[in-house]
Protein backbone atom coordinates (compact mmCIF):
# COMPACT_ATOMS: atom_id res chain seq x y z
CA UNK A 1 0.00 0.00 0.00
CA UNK A 2 1.25 3.48 -0.76
CA UNK A 3 0.29 7.11 -0.26
CA UNK A 4 1.70 10.41 -1.41
CA UNK A 5 1.82 14.07 -0.42
CA UNK A 6 2.48 17.06 -2.65
CA UNK A 7 3.69 20.47 -1.53
CA UNK A 8 3.23 23.00 -4.30
CA UNK A 9 4.57 26.49 -4.87
CA UNK A 10 7.31 26.18 -2.27
CA UNK A 11 9.49 29.31 -2.32
CA UNK A 12 12.97 27.92 -2.71
CA UNK A 13 15.05 26.78 -5.62
CA UNK A 14 14.41 23.24 -6.93
CA UNK A 15 18.15 22.68 -6.96
CA UNK A 16 18.43 23.35 -3.23
CA UNK A 17 15.50 21.06 -2.44
CA UNK A 18 16.99 18.22 -4.50
CA UNK A 19 20.07 18.28 -2.25
CA UNK A 20 17.82 17.58 0.74
CA UNK A 21 15.57 15.05 -0.99
CA UNK A 22 18.54 12.95 -2.12
CA UNK A 23 19.33 12.30 1.55
CA UNK A 24 16.02 10.54 2.29
CA UNK A 25 15.21 8.65 -0.91
CA UNK A 26 14.84 4.91 -0.20
CA UNK A 27 15.26 5.19 3.57
CA UNK A 28 12.78 4.21 6.27
CA UNK A 29 10.34 6.93 7.26
CA UNK A 30 11.65 7.23 10.83
CA UNK A 31 15.25 7.53 9.66
CA UNK A 32 14.25 10.10 7.02
CA UNK A 33 12.41 12.19 9.62
CA UNK A 34 15.42 12.23 11.91
CA UNK A 35 17.73 13.19 9.02
CA UNK A 36 15.45 16.07 8.06
CA UNK A 37 14.98 17.23 11.62
CA UNK A 38 18.70 17.67 12.21
CA UNK A 39 19.60 18.99 8.77
CA UNK A 40 20.77 22.59 8.70
CA UNK A 41 19.23 23.33 5.29
CA UNK A 42 16.20 25.64 5.09
CA UNK A 43 14.54 23.28 2.59
CA UNK A 44 14.58 20.44 5.13
CA UNK A 45 11.69 21.96 7.11
CA UNK A 46 9.33 21.89 4.11
CA UNK A 47 10.46 18.36 3.24
CA UNK A 48 9.86 17.22 6.83
CA UNK A 49 6.30 18.59 6.84
CA UNK A 50 5.56 16.95 3.49
CA UNK A 51 6.96 13.61 4.68
CA UNK A 52 4.85 13.77 7.84
CA UNK A 53 1.80 14.45 5.68
CA UNK A 54 2.55 11.46 3.44
CA UNK A 55 2.97 9.21 6.49
CA UNK A 56 -0.30 10.50 7.90
CA UNK A 57 -2.05 9.84 4.58
CA UNK A 58 -0.79 6.24 4.62
CA UNK A 59 -1.83 5.58 8.21
CA UNK A 60 -5.28 7.06 7.60
CA UNK A 61 -5.79 4.59 4.74
CA UNK A 62 -5.01 1.64 7.00
CA UNK A 63 -4.80 2.14 10.78
CA UNK A 64 -3.06 -1.22 11.31
CA UNK A 65 0.19 -0.21 9.60
CA UNK A 66 3.33 -0.50 11.69
CA UNK A 67 5.21 2.83 11.59
CA UNK A 68 8.53 0.97 11.45
CA UNK A 69 7.60 -0.67 8.13
CA UNK A 70 7.02 2.59 6.23
CA UNK A 71 9.68 3.53 3.68
CA UNK A 72 10.15 6.50 1.37
CA UNK A 73 9.45 4.83 -1.95
CA UNK A 74 10.11 7.82 -4.19
CA UNK A 75 10.47 11.56 -3.92
CA UNK A 76 11.08 14.13 -6.57
CA UNK A 77 11.08 17.86 -7.16
CA UNK A 78 9.54 19.54 -10.18
CA UNK A 79 10.16 23.17 -11.06
CA UNK A 80 7.29 25.54 -10.44
CA UNK A 81 6.65 29.01 -11.81
CA UNK A 82 9.40 31.58 -11.70
CA UNK A 83 8.62 35.11 -10.56
CA UNK A 84 10.70 37.60 -12.52
CA UNK A 85 11.82 40.92 -11.05
CA UNK A 86 14.08 43.68 -12.32
CA UNK A 87 17.10 45.05 -10.47
CA UNK A 88 18.68 48.32 -11.56
CA UNK A 89 22.19 48.02 -12.98
CA UNK A 90 24.85 50.55 -13.91
CA UNK A 91 24.54 52.80 -16.98
CA UNK A 92 20.78 52.46 -17.34
CA UNK A 93 20.72 48.69 -17.69
CA UNK A 94 18.56 46.25 -15.78
CA UNK A 95 19.36 42.80 -14.44
CA UNK A 96 16.73 40.12 -14.08
CA UNK A 97 16.12 38.50 -10.70
CA UNK A 98 14.46 35.08 -10.89
CA UNK A 99 12.65 33.95 -7.76
CA UNK A 100 12.17 30.26 -8.28
CA UNK A 101 9.54 27.89 -6.88
CA UNK A 102 9.15 24.14 -6.91
CA UNK A 103 6.66 21.35 -6.33
CA UNK A 104 7.72 18.56 -3.96
CA UNK A 105 6.19 15.07 -4.17
CA UNK A 106 6.90 12.31 -1.64
CA UNK A 107 5.53 8.78 -1.99
CA UNK A 108 5.67 6.41 0.98
CA UNK A 109 4.75 2.73 1.10
CA UNK A 110 4.93 -0.22 3.40
CA UNK A 111 8.07 -2.32 3.28
CA UNK A 112 7.09 -5.47 1.36
CA UNK A 113 10.16 -7.41 2.53
CA UNK A 114 9.19 -6.91 6.18
CA UNK A 115 5.68 -8.28 5.58
CA UNK A 116 6.80 -11.49 3.81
Amino acid sequence: MEAHAIKRYNRSSPRKMRLVIDLIRGKSAQEALSLLKFSDKMAAKAAELTLKSAISNLTSKDAGIDPESIIVKECFVDPGPTVKRISPAPQGRAFRIRKRMHHLTIVVSTNQQAEN
